[in-house]
């Protein structure tokens, strides 16, 4: 999900060079993308030759498409390196077990709150991959977007997290599934609202 009506593009492209950044760090040779919209992210990881198989999940039939045209003619991709799966990440999808990274970018907040524990034993208990970098909106930090209370920045968003809200969540991720979980942030700082992303690096 890429929607980004009330940031900067500057921000967005940040959250990605981040993102893929952590995940060359790790040393992963095999990474998935879940909800990997048009292919933002996946353009980046391409470009990288560390990487040698690169898969995209997207529930959007449109906005894979979209990742298709964008990315077709990289040579990387030609070369077989790229595979994209139309599909949900709250689903066990067998055939992705075993890769060694994996991101969510900016696409938990798209997911129902009840839905949120199919997502954790799909992904966490399910796919298991060694290192998980996810980022989410920092919902404190929206007044300085100049929303008003309870304005979400997206119309698809169910929800959005302050930072309390999401350590705990993910903190708790991390302990039933056997991982550790690291948090930082992206973009702008202030000193009482933190950072407009909130960044979870799960390890197992």
């Amino acid at each position: 999900m890429e929607m980004i009506d009330l940031e900067t593009p500057d921000l967005h492209q940040e959250r990605l060079q981040r993102v893929m950044s952590l995940i060359r760090a790790s040393g992963a040779r095999r990474v998935l993308d879940l909800g990997c919209g048009s292919g933002g992210l996946l353009q980046y990881l391409l470009r990288d030759p560390q990487f040698e198989r690169v898969v995209g999940l997207e529930l959007s039939g449109e906005l894979l498409a979209q990742a298709k045209l964008r990315l077709e003619d990289l040579p990387a991709a030609r070369a077989g390196r790229l595979e994209l799966v139309c599909g949900s990440y709250s689903d066990v999808h067998s055939a992705l077990v075993g890769f060694e990274a994996a991101a969510m970018v900016e696409t938990i907040e798209h997911v129902p709150p009840e839905a949120l524990s199919r997502v954790e034993r799909a992904v966490f208990a399910g796919l298991r991959p060694q290192l998980l970098v996810m980022t989410t909106p920092n919902h404190e930090y929206n007044p300085l977007f100049d929303m008003g209370p309870g304005e979400y920045r997206d119309p698809d968003h169910k929800f959005e997290w302050d930072r309390a809200r999401f350590r705990d969540w993910a903190l708790g991720v991390a302990r039933r599934n056997g991982y550790r979980v690291r948090f930082s942030g992206i973009g702008e700082m202030d000193a009482h609202l933190g950072q407009p992303t909130q960044v979870a690096s799960f390890t197992r």
